[in-house]
Parts: C-alpha cells; structure tokens; sequence
C-alpha cells in the first residue's frame, strides 16, 4: 500500500522558515516525480514546486527565491524548505508523488504565517 506522510507544519511568523518533509513508501520513490501543492482558505488547489527524477526543478512565481524542492532517494523523502515566509504562504500543503498513470497524494501538513 503506497503512503505519502507529510510532516513539519505548523505556526510561525512572518519572516521565518519552516521544512517540509514528505515521507513514501510502498513505491520505488526515485521513479517518481515529487510535487508540493497547496489549498489556502477560499482558494483553490495550486501547484508549489516539483521535482523529477533528475532532479529538475520547477517552481511557481509566488515562491521563486524562497522555497527550495529537494528529494533524497535513499529516504524516500521529498522536501520543502521554505524561507522568507509570507502570511499569504498560509495552507495545507500537500506532497504528490507522479510516475505515467500512478498519482499518490498526502493527507496534508498545515503551514499557518503569522503577520
């Protein structure tokens, strides 16, 4: 049974820096491209960052400069490191793991930015 388990959310202020971590397992995680997402209150869901099995990075315009995708194979884990946060950084975000047809998505790590 494949799992994504997200982990280290949580409350900071404006200005900090928080790490993501998204743990898999039950799949061969290094065939994967892994993906952060993120659904604010009263937004919809919107892509963050990617990375694939070459490690090629993709990052959306909001989080260019601050947010760094990085994957360690060996762990089965992909990270966020998110610096620099901004209150508008506030959601749930959400690991998603990508081969062809096969999707898998967490459950979600709430990430709250206070001003």
């Amino acid at each position: 049974q494949v799992q994504l388990v997200e982990s280290g959310g949580g409350l900071v202020q404006a200005g900090g820096s928080l790490r993501l971590s998204c743990a898999a397992s039950g799949l061969t995680f290094s065939n994967y491209e892994a993906g952060w997402f993120r659904r604010a209150p009263g937004k919809e869901h919107e892509f963050v960052a990617s990375i694939t099995r070459s490690s090629d990075r993709t990052y959306v315009d909001s989080v260019q400069g601050r947010f760094t995708i990085s994957r360690d194979n060996a762990k089965n884990t992909v990270y966020l490191q998110m610096n620099s946060l901004k209150p508008e950084d506030t959601a749930v975000y959400y690991c998603r793991a990508r081969m062809r047809t096969y999707t898998y998505w967490g459950q979600g790590t709430q990430v709250t930015v206070s001003s």
